[in-house]
């Protein structure tokens, strides 16, 4: 089934030639009149997928400790930005705004809310959910019109959905992949003709068999130094949870989502969710050459349970009936698991600050 924007993709195939991947996870996700997050609600069960504060209230609420805990860290200063780039329904700020309401009033009382969106549909969500705060909260639809300030940031699922370019090894070298049209006139992958820098490729580039392919993300990065030079320039931490890998790798994480099942990146476009996994490694390698303190890098798992799920999630089920209480631990299980369909190791979690603080929980390097 060709959608509408597989046909408007096609004519610009036509007109112009293949269309990096870029280009097309961009078109996707954001085009006007037929991407991705312009048109639909993606998250949640009747959505495209499910993401963590969406599993349970027990996510936003670590994620408020957390920040409880680095604001202390940083002495506690007034009036700080809170900020979340891509809020989704707004689900996982308001979890975070009712911990740090009642764990830490000085912080809600002179803190604002600052939630960057560029979806007129999701903010309208976001308005619903975060009502009860008032004019406390404030949108901007980019980074830049957050005002200057003291800054706790968080990004939950940002990075896997900005677009990344991929290269694949030929004989004569990295090649840029590309979509192109096949002679069946559907979406096919091709080969153009940017190569990539040899110095940006992992150790062992040199024994990486034909085929395989290699993701760089230019706009990620650009991203991550927005965020580090305002963490220069106005102090503050940056938390970003996503799904990925530690250590810069070969292989194609380029995946779509569409009603909760895999589905290959060429054939829905416009109806599926577009992503790929974070390099965490790079990220972190940008934030040190920007300048700022890397906390660390550690599993969403670890990173729950260092900051007492555990026990919340008792507290939470103590005078619930058996069916809830199952349910409590199955959304532990999903956020802070290992294995096959659990999010603890899968998901990445990372922070970096400004000035040098040590945070829980992660390790202090000293």
């Amino acid at each position: 089934m060709a959608t509408p924007l597989a046909e408007k993709i096609k004519s610009l195939i036509s007109a112009n030639g293949p269309i990096s991947i870029t280009d097309y996870f961009a078109l996707c996700l954001a085009d006007p009149e037929h991407g991705y997050y312009r048109t639909r609600h993606p998250f949640g069960r009747a959505g495209d997928f499910v993401t963590a504060p969406e599993i349970s209230q027990l996510f936003g609420e670590m994620l408020g400790i957390f920040m409880i805990n680095t604001w202390q860290r940083h002495g506690e200063p007034r009036d700080v930005r809170l900020v979340e780039i891509g809020p989704g329904r707004g689900t996982m700020m308001a979890d975070m705004l009712r911990v740090i309401s009642r764990a830490a009033p000085e912080l809600y009382e002179t803190a604002t809310v600052h939630l960057v969106e560029t979806s007129a549909l999701l903010k309208l969500t976001q308005m619903e959910t975060l009502s009860s705060h008032g004019d406390k909260v404030s949108w901007h639809e980019s980074f830049d019109g957050v005002p200057e300030g003291f800054t706790l940031l968080a990004a939950n699922e940002l990075f896997d959905a900005i677009p990344i370019r991929q290269f694949v090894k030929t004989a004569e070298g990295f090649r840029e992949r590309m979509v192109g049209i096949d002679d069946n006139d559907e979406l096919c992958f091709t080969l153009g003709v940017a190569t990539l820098d040899p110095s940006m490729l992992p150790q062992g580039a040199d024994t990486a068999a034909d085929g395989e392919i290699f993701e760089v993300a230019p706009v990620r990065q650009s991203v991550m130094l927005t965020i580090c030079e305002r963490l220069k320039s106005s102090h503050g931490t940056a938390l970003i949870i996503d799904y990925g890998h530690m250590v810069t790798n070969f292989g194609d994480t380029l995946q779509a989502v569409r009603a909760h099942e895999y589905d290959p990146p060429l054939a829905h476009p416009g109806l599926a969710d577009l992503t790929s996994h974070v390099d965490f490694e790079n990220l972190a390698r940008t934030a040190l050459a920007a300048g700022v303190h890397l906390n660390g890098c550690m599993h969403q798992g670890d990173f729950l349970v260092g900051l007492g799920i555990e026990q919340r999630a008792a507290s939470l089920g103590r005078d619930k009936d058996e069916k809830m209480q199952a349910e409590i631990v199955e959304a532990v299980h999903r956020l802070a698991g290992a294995g096959n369909g659990y999010m603890g190791e899968l998901f990445k979690v990372m922070a970096v600050s400004m000035p040098v603080v040590h945070l829980l929980p992660f390790k202090s390097k000293h």
